[in-house]
């Protein structure tokens, strides 16, 4: 038995090997001669997964280590018997963390979110956790997900248009859909920028083509839009260093980088292999997650406002501004700064102690996902 495998999926190497021959490529570099073969193929987003790949070979199960899907041909994978699978929500926690750093950046660059309005345009796994992320920092949540209104009566959908102009910070959580009652290419376009509140900030870290381009271009530069962070981009890796150069922060696809969604989403690819082809590896995790030399963080006790400490202790487990800073420096190696990503843990591997961590702050902490002492 045969498995290609991206060679970027961390944890994997070896933990197959008992049960199959391995092959790791550069998951851009897949192609048809390396899949004729292969039983099984284990992927990220780089890979396109579709007829031109797989036509003629005897791939019997593709699993995708990540969250989105948009990367697979998903009918044509059903219409020939190939099983697939993604790995949902297995870095909700990772984006979570990065859109968490997002608001501590506007907290300290002076864009105070307490009492402010927080639109969210995708409210499933990410979106969701996203919402805590904004009620942990004061702000007022607005929710915009019409697949969840269709199927679900109680659910508090805002249309997009009146959120656009309610909102202060708007951020995209959205799979890429490019047909149908639903799609999601290009919601900010050029109707839906004259909708959006003057001022406001614009966050996208689902997929490059939910945001148009040019676009986002001209609200940045009409003041519609007064701080626009990316961490998808059009036509990635070859990103407009313009663009770059007009955002708050730009980063390189990495907000659902931590350690924990990484392995979490490897767990689920060598799980559903396992089922595939009867390992016996089907609730298979990772041993032991890197660690920092410090995974303890305390809160200051100076008379600051809630919010700034909040912001403090994100900064201190991820600052954004690193990420953004190595792009900035080397736009071109777009994909070498993704494939070298430092650790990052998430919160919940963070563990807090401080003489002034006070009821509401330490309800804060709590929606975000710490370990309080």
């Amino acid at each position: 038995m045969l498995i290609v495998a991206d060679d970027k999926i961390p944890f994997l190497k070896g933990v197959l090997e008992p049960y199959a021959r391995v092959v790791y490529i550069p998951g851009i570099e897949i192609g048809p001669a390396d899949v004729k073969e292969a039983d099984g193929l284990i992927i990220r987003t780089r890979t396109k997964v579709d007829r031109s790949l797989l036509e003629g070979s005897r791939v019997k199960a593709v699993v995708s280590s990540t969250i989105g899907t948009d990367h697979m041909d998903i009918s044509w994978l059903e219409e020939n018997g190939i099983a697939w699978a993604n790995a949902p929500s297995c870095n909700s926690g990772s984006v979570k963390q990065y859109v968490a750093s997002v608001f501590a950046a506007l907290e300290m660059g002076y864009f105070p979110l307490r009492g402010k309005t927080l639109g969210i345009v995708g409210v499933g796994n990410v979106g969701s956790k996203v919402a805590k992320v904004g009620e942990a920092f004061g702000m007022k949540v607005l929710l915009n997900d019409p697949p969840r209104a269709a199927k679900e009566a109680d659910f508090p959908n805002v249309d997009l248009n009146v959120l656009l102009q309610m909102s202060d910070v708007v951020t995209f959580h959205v799979p890429l859909t490019r047909e149908g009652v639903y799609a999601t290419e290009y919601l900010l376009n050029d109707t839906t920028l004259m909708m959006m509140k003057r001022g406001s900030a614009l966050i996208n870290s689902s997929r490059g083509e939910v945001v148009e381009q040019r676009v986002l271009m001209k609200g940045i530069s009409s003041g519609l839009i007064d701080r626009a962070i990316l961490d998808v981009w059009e036509h990635e890796p070859d990103i407009s260093v313009e663009l770059l150069g007009r955002l708050m922060i730009g980063t390189p696809h990495i907000a659902g980088y931590s350690v924990d969604g990484k392995a979490n989403g490897t767990a689920a690819a060598v799980q559903f292999m396992s089922r595939q082809f009867g390992f016996d590896l089907d609730n298979w995790q990772p041993l032991e997650l890197p660690m920092l030399d410090d995974m303890s963080l305390r809160v200051s006790d100076v008379d600051e406002r809630l919010n700034l400490k909040l912001a403090k202790a994100v900064i201190s487990t991820y600052d954004v501004n690193e990420d953004a800073k190595r792009l900035v420096e080397d736009p071109g190696n777009f994909e070498a700064i993704r494939g070298n990503y430092p650790v990052r843990r998430e919160f919940p591997a963070w563990t807090i102690s401080g003489a002034d961590v006070n009821e509401e702050l330490r309800k804060s902490l709590i929606l975000l996902g710490f370990k309080l002492l």
